[in-house]
């Protein structure tokens, strides 16, 4: 494992307004790192902020304040735009609800982060039906969304992090709706992405995916323990 973190997190705080006067601070001067090929999973009950943690990690929100680096980039800082590039080029999510695009085929949703892409649209459909392959959907490219069982939604939705090869991944209790079997052929499938070098942030409640981690933090109301 690198001892150069990938992304690093210092004092970290998230508030927001509930209403009209009340302030709900989500998350309080949270430090946070990550090496590459390291699963990190993050414990706590609803409403401990993990979601949020992931949200502000992965740029999808910016923090009220601290500091969030990734390869030694601030990326706090950056504009919409750069924030959506850097979206889009160097992580992968995978929400719990999986979030596909109930029109598009499985084929399709794997497709759709890329674009724009430098990428031709046969390049971009071969370089999709391998990752879809390689999660043991072969037969499954050219269905919608609701002609597959929630396991096969959930691989679609990792094949679709997957597709760009980001160095870190973020998954929002990626086995939250899943029964047990399916959960852990989840698991294994990110913890073989994470030995090939890809970083794994995981926020769970879920006590018995231990077992997968190198390390486990934990949160509550805001605050890493």
């Amino acid at each position: 494992m690198s001892l150069t973190n990938i992304l690093k997190a210092e004092n970290l705080s998230m508030t927001y307004k509930r209403g009209r006067a009340e302030v709900v601070h989500a998350l309080t001067e949270v430090n946070f790192k990550i090496d590459p090929a390291e699963m990190v999973l993050i414990f706590g009950p609803s409403g401990s902020g993990k979601s949020t943690l992931l949200h502000l990690l992965s740029g999808l929100e910016k923090p009220t304040s601290g500091s969030i680096k990734y390869e030694d980039k601030e990326i706090t800082t950056l504009t919409d735009k750069e924030l959506t590039t850097f979206r889009r080029d160097e992580v992968g999510y995978v929400f719990q609800s999986w979030e596909l695009i109930d029109h598009m085929t499985a084929v399709e949703n794997v497709e759709s982060p890329m674009y724009p892409s430098k990428l031709d649209s046969g390049e971009l459909r071969t370089k999709s039906l391998k990752t879809l392959r390689q999660l043991d959907l072969y037969d499954r490219e050219n269905h919608f969304p609701k002609e597959l069982s929630g396991g096969e939604q959930q691989r679609v939705a990792i094949a679709r992090a997957l597709v760009k090869e980001p160095k870190i991944i973020f998954a929002d209790e990626p086995t939250g709706n899943l029964d047990q079997e399916t959960g852990e052929t989840i698991m294994r499938l990110l913890k073989k992405v994470c030995r090939l070098g890809t970083a794994v942030i995981i926020a769970t409640h879920n006590e018995e995916l231990r077992r997968y981690a190198d390390r486990v933090v934990r949160i509550s109301n805001g605050r890493l323990g």
